[in-house]
């Protein structure tokens, strides 16, 4: 996976939003019409929602997409640190920090577009030196 494109009903807004999380758009973004991140080895990108149905060649019922983007991090504490950052952002909160049945801690928030990311600590994912996550 190199690149993740989120489709948004309103690109500023989402990137003021993203801005909040303490993302920084990346100099290759083209104002008012995508933004680029850097994330990690990846691209996050932001895009109108209609722009992107269309190039992907998929009709948009404006729902959920069957995705859930995830972030992994080390401890609980910053599971809700990140939740709280997002929900004063504008995020709304989908699911406290809590225990998990599988072992680990996690909570989701949905962004302003409704996508929905979990965070998350898995016991059995360890995250390396640089917090890059890599099944045993």
């Amino acid at each position: 996976m190199s690149l993740i494109t989120l489709g948004v009903h309103d690109l500023e807004r989402a990137l003021e939003f993203y801005r909040g999380l303490g993302w920084r758009p990346h100099p290759a973004s083209v104002e008012g019409e995508v933004v680029f991140f850097n994330a990690d080895g990846m691209i996050v990108a932001l895009w109108a929602r209609e722009k992107l149905a269309a190039d992907s060649t998929v009709g948009d019922a404006g729902g959920w997409g069957g995705i859930t983007l995830a972030h992994n991090v080390r401890t609980p504490e910053e599971v809700d640190a990140i939740l709280a950052t997002a929900v004063a952002a504008g995020a709304s909160l989908g699911r406290a920090g809590g225990p998990t049945a599988w072992g680990g801690y996690s909570g989701v928030f949905l962004d302003l577009d409704g996508h929905p990311w979990e965070i998350a600590v898995n016991p059995g994912w360890p995250l390396d030196e640089a917090g890059r996550l890599r099944l045993p």
